[in-house]
């Protein structure tokens, strides 16, 4: 899922492309408002994130283009101003959420995660609910970026659902690691060596019942990983 990340401070703009890289998007960053127009349609991202203080074009200006031509993608303002009527103006405007400056990682991650569901789940409920993973008693819903266990509902990022989906499609065999970082981090990603065991052991954490002893990722040792 790629990501369109608009923002002028180069600083900024690149931590905002570390934190939705971490979480298993793909990140484009443009320096103004132009280039964010440009890279819009040379991409078709499915989530954008707006600077407002732009050069060339503030991030209204691009938020009313972009809503010209596409009317569902989701776009999240983030701007160090602050009065109220600066939120309404970008909400009218179409956009679907408001971050302020300065930020914490956490806070980015949920809004992207919300939007992302809301893009995902478009279906109607059925699909949603037909889309579910089963691994023994814990159920993973993709569109939700969510498992559940009982009573337990579990958030889990766009790459943890990634590395989820292609175990359980590939149920019983052992996936390699270069398959797993080619459909889970992308083909032009290169890894240092402890990348994917740092994941999954986070990812174990989440949803094993203990993580000592995983039954749902079972690690095949110089190998990979397997489900089942």
């Amino acid at each position: 899922m790629k990501i369109l990340i608009a923002e002028d401070d180069r600083y900024i703009g690149e931590g905002l492309c570390a934190i939705v890289d971490a979480e298993g998007y793909s990140s484009t960053l443009a320096a103004d408002g132009e280039q964010a127009l440009r890279m819009f349609h040379q991409l078709r991202p499915q989530v954008v994130l707006l600077d407002i203080m732009m050069p060339k074009r503030d991030g209204y200006a691009v938020c009313r283009e972009i809503r010209k031509v596409d009317g569902d993608v989701p776009v999240i303002f983030i701007s160090a101003k602050s009065e109220e009527i600066d939120r309404v103006v970008g909400l009218e405007l179409g956009a679907d959420d408001y971050i302020m400056k300065p930020f914490g990682t956490r806070e980015v991650i949920a809004r992207i995660r919300a939007v992302t569901r809301r893009c995902l789940a478009r279906g109607n409920a059925e699909e949603v609910k037909a889309d579910a993973l089963q691994f023994g008693d814990l159920e993973v819903y993709p569109a939700e970026l969510r498992a559940r266990r009982g009573e337990q509902q579990i958030e889990l990022s766009l790459r943890d659902v990634k590395i989820l989906q292609l175990l359980h499609k590939n149920r019983g065999k052992v996936v390699d690691r270069d398959s797993i970082f080619n459909a889970c981090w992308g083909r032009d990603y290169f890894p240092n060596s402890r990348t994917l065991d740092q994941h999954v052991s986070k990812l174990r954490k989440l949803i094993e019942i203990d993580a000592k002893n995983p039954q749902i990722i079972c690690t095949v040792h110089g190998i990979g990983y397997r489900h089942g």
